[in-house]
C-alpha cells in the first residue's frame, strides 16, 4: 500500500480502508485508532516485528511490515 510523506501508520491504514489492526488482550475484540493523538493504546500494531507500537504516532516508512497485533503482541506471554 502507499502513503504520503510524514503520514502516520494509522492514517495510511485508514486511507486504505483498514479500520482495525489489533485485538484486545481479553476477548479478542477488534481495535484500531481511537484518540489519534497517542493518549490511549487502542491503535497498537506490530511494526517491523516490534509489538506495542502506537500506529497514530509512528510515521509510515517505505518497506515497513505492519502486522495485526493480537493480545499482548508477545507470543510467549500468557494473557
Amino acid at each position: 500500500m502507499t502513503g504520503l510523506p510524514g503520514q502516520s501508520i494509522a492514517a495510511a491504514l485508514w486511507a486504505a480502508g483498514i479500520l482495525s489492526w489489533r485485538t484486545t488482550r481479553a476477548g479478542g475484540e477488534p481495535r484500531g485508532a481511537f484518540c489519534g493523538i497517542g493518549a490511549c493504546y487502542d491503535c497498537l500494531a506490530t511494526v517491523n516485528g516490534r509489538p506495542n507500537q502506537r500506529a497514530c504516532l509512528v510515521a509510515a516508512r517505505p518497506g515497513d511490515a505492519i502486522t495485526t497485533q493480537e493480545g499482548t503482541g508477545h507470543a510467549d506471554l500468557a494473557v
